[in-house]
């Protein structure tokens, strides 16, 4: 009997040519599967967020955050699992209508409060915003009138409050002993990176 559900993760890592290819070749190898992947830029220039998600049992996030850490990539990894977060995704959807749906069709957005953020003569594109049970019960009440098209981001999360792994302070005071790990590692990278003989 398995236990498999949603393990999710954030990587901070650098931002650098071919680091999604090489992590998510990891994850391809060893037969993980991704249910979702967002990489956006941080706080920090040159080290971006990598949210993950993967469906299995902790013995499958567990072995992926051994095989991370060995990827000279990755600055650090978060584990949702052990700490409170909070986590957003976007999805467009865009609905088929007709004049004797348009009302209700809308209605049901304005429930959700979903935006309209394009508007056809045959067709209305909307924009959710929320965790993933708002935005899949969004779909589940569009479904019936024909949904054209979807797009779904991907989560993304943060730790909450005092237990984020970066605190909210150090954006108003400089480095703090938390976020040193972070920065050394990708100071030194420069360094190493600085010391190699440009041979071109």
């Amino acid at each position: 009997m398995t236990n498999a559900q949603d393990q999710l993760l954030s990587l901070l890592v650098r931002d650098e040519p071919r680091v999604l290819t090489r992590i998510t070749a990891l994850f391809g190898r060893r037969g993980y599967n991704i249910k979702s992947l967002s990489v956006g830029t941080t706080e920090h220039p040159g080290v971006s967020r990598m949210t993950i998600v993967v469906h299995g049992d902790r013995g499958v996030v567990e072995q992926a955050i051994k095989q991370l850490e060995k990827l000279h990539d990755v600055v650090k990894i978060i584990d949702h699992s052990l700490e409170k977060f909070v986590d957003r995704e976007l999805v467009l959807v865009k609905v088929a209508i007709t004049p004797e749906s348009r009302v209700e069709v809308r209605q049901i957005a304005e429930d959700f409060r979903s935006r309209i953020v394009d508007v056809g003569r045959h067709a209305l594109t909307f924009e959710v915003t929320g965790d993933e049970g708002k935005l899949t019960a969004f779909i589940e009440q569009m479904r019936p009138f024909g949904i054209l098209e979807t797009m779904r981001t991907g989560r993304i999360a943060l730790t909450r409050g005092s237990n984020a792994d970066v605190p909210s302070h150090v954006y108003h005071e400089g480095e703090t002993e938390a976020l040193k790990p972070v920065m050394e590692g990708v100071e030194a990278r420069e360094e190493r990176a600085r010391g190699v003989p440009n041979l071109f």
